[in-house]
């Protein structure tokens, strides 16, 4: 099987958009491709002490095998933002509500049982209550505010009508917001799994133990995508329609008419 030549110069976000399978392999090296996608692998190579070469020789193999299998698949680059905002609150909005409340109960079960032997459990329950707390609020600004205009912008943009004014000017600013939130997940997330040592069940856990740190771990897992799919394609695209049609209202009367930002 013929490998690919990839360029460890470009930046793991583009890696992250530019082929699919490149999530996976980076789920498995650690490399944050969701909050931390501006920086090149090698620079995250380099940071995290891993072999650029060895990275990008699992990469080009990963790809190379997804290939044969890539028919079919959505492309979430091109298709409606309207269709993929439908996939984001589907897949992964209901999968956080889902999941937050059982792990939350499962984390109180695990810290009240072994809390006296494992004080890390309990060190854990702030964190994930910030985090659950966070992404409640997260989700609905998104689905009631954020998601919406996304939706009407690109049907005018389509329809070639002018964009419904938004209430918070740019598309930019929400954006902003949700990003920094996201980073915000981002921390916490590092936290648990720095405080469960990679998520490692103890030699004395119990069944419990273990279905909250594999659930912790596929929560993890789930919410990079998530962000992934926000960060680095959601929001880039909608901020490319918002910065086109503000070009066009400027050129179409021959002049920088004030359009709102």
């Amino acid at each position: 099987m013929t490998q690919m030549t990839l360029d460890a110069n470009k930046t793991v976000r583009e890696f992250a958009v530019e082929l699919p399978s490149a999530i996976r392999v980076f789920e498995k090296f650690g490399i944050d491709y969701c909050c931390g996608g501006g920086k090149t692998l090698v620079e995250v190579c380099s940071a995290a002490k891993l072999p650029v070469e060895t990275v990008l020789d699992t990469l080009s193999r990963a790809e190379s095998e997804r290939e044969h299998l890539s028919e079919g698949q959505s492309d979430y680059r091109t298709m409606p933002l309207a269709d993929l905002i439908a996939h984001i609150v589907t897949r992964h909005h209901n999968y956080v509500r889902d999941e937050l409340p059982r792990l939350e109960h499962l984390l109180g079960k695990v810290a009240a049982k072994h809390g006296p032997n494992h004080p890390e459990v309990p060190q854990v329950q702030p964190v994930f209550a910030a985090l659950s707390q966070e992404l409640t609020m997260h989700l609905m600004k998104e689905e009631e505010v954020l998601f919406p205009y996304i939706v009407r912008m690109e049907e005018a943009a389509v329809a070639k009508e002018p964009a419904p004014p938004p209430s918070f000017g740019s598309v930019q600013n929400p954006v902003r917001m949700m990003m920094s939130e996201h980073d915000s997940a981002g921390d916490a997330l590092r936290r648990m799994r720095q405080l469960t040592s990679d998520y490692t069940v103890p030699a004395d856990g119990c069944m419990s133990f273990h279905a909250l740190y594999e659930g912790l771990a596929d929560f993890e897992a789930d919410l990079h995508q998530h962000i992934h799919l926000e960060n680095n394609i959601l929001f880039p695209r909608a901020i490319s329609i918002e910065d086109v049609r503000y070009a066009g209202a400027v050129s179409g009367c021959g002049h920088s008419c004030p359009v709102e930002k």
